[in-house]
């Protein structure tokens, strides 16, 4: 029988078993089976569809703690007038990771077009993507509550 997550915590309490390495847009769920990097794999039975965040940790029925890692994915790298630039990708309500000299947004041919012509320096790269919450606090731009409890 296949390990079943029914809870996430925000950080680990104790020793973590192992990691599972996903994207941005996997980190979004609900139920769903996973693999760690040393191919155990597992359940995900959340109560709500939820924003995983790299650190957070999956805990197992059986008291195990799976880590989240955020997995390299294919991002673009913007640097030019970053405010204004910013202001752009924030109203198509894009995710976006903020640094003090670039913007990293998810790769797609028409956010290209754009940023670059409005004169942004594009360069594709890839890495984590961790991109800044919501307006209304944590996880993605819709805002919402995790919902989850740290009792031990």
């Amino acid at each position: 029988m296949t390990a079943v997550a029914y809870q996430i915590h925000e950080h680990a309490h104790g020793q973590v078993f192992g990691e599972v390495r996903l994207t941005y847009d996997a980190r979004l769920l609900r139920r769903k089976r996973l693999i760690t990097e040393a191919g155990d794999a597992f359940l995900v039975d959340l109560p709500q569809t939820t924003s995983v965040e790299a650190g957070h940790v999956f805990v197992l029925d059986d008291g195990r703690q799976i880590a989240v890692v955020a997995a390299d994915e294919p991002l673009m790298r913007v640097t030019g007038d970053l405010v204004r630039l910013a202001w752009h990708i924030g109203n198509r309500h894009a995710p976006c990771a903020i640094t003090p000299d670039a913007l990293f947004v998810q790769r797609e041919k028409v956010m290209r077009g754009m940023l670059e012509q409005l004169g942004a320096t594009v360069t594709d790269v890839d890495g984590p993507f961790t991109p800044e919450g919501g307006a209304y606090g944590h996880g993605r731009t819709m805002g919402h509550d995790h919902g989850h409890s740290h009792a031990h």
